[in-house]
């Protein structure tokens, strides 16, 4: 497996914790009070900025060459299961893939869609952008 696929691996996974406790805050408590796209708006930075610090660190201590093609496998890796990730949990409370892709048509849902195809795109800025942070 290579460096990349496997920070790819590690990226999802973490992204994925983050968002699902975050999406267990906004579900319970921040959009009865404030309501979808406000909750999401709130949400987003938070998990932008993991995102992003994570991709800084999966790059340095997992050794991903500096290079777009294995940044873009990083990310891609993470986004790719990501997706999956929100298909499965959809089917498993009962919500049918066409009504999965139904909610990217909503605001908060093009939000939140647009946030997961900016965080595939992190590793690649982060080389891009030379950060040595994390």
């Amino acid at each position: 497996m290579t460096a990349a696929v496997r920070a790819g691996l590690f990226y999802f996974a973490g992204v994925f914790a983050l968002a699902f406790l975050l999406g267990v805050v906004r579900i319970l408590w921040l959009v009865p009070r404030l309501g979808e796209t406000v909750a999401v708006l709130v949400e987003l930075p938070v998990m932008l900025w993991a995102a992003w610090l994570w991709a800084g660190l999966l790059l340095r201590r997992l050794a991903v060459p500096r290079r777009a093609a294995p940044a873009l496998v990083m990310g891609g890796t993470g986004f790719t299961l990501l997706i999956a990730a929100e298909f499965a949990l959809g089917a498993a409370t009962g919500t049918s893939p066409a009504l999965q892709v139904a909610k990217w048509d909503t605001v908060s849902g093009a939000l939140g869609l647009g946030a997961q195809i900016l965080h595939a795109f992190f590793p690649l800025l982060r080389i891009s952008l030379g950060r040595k942070t994390g």
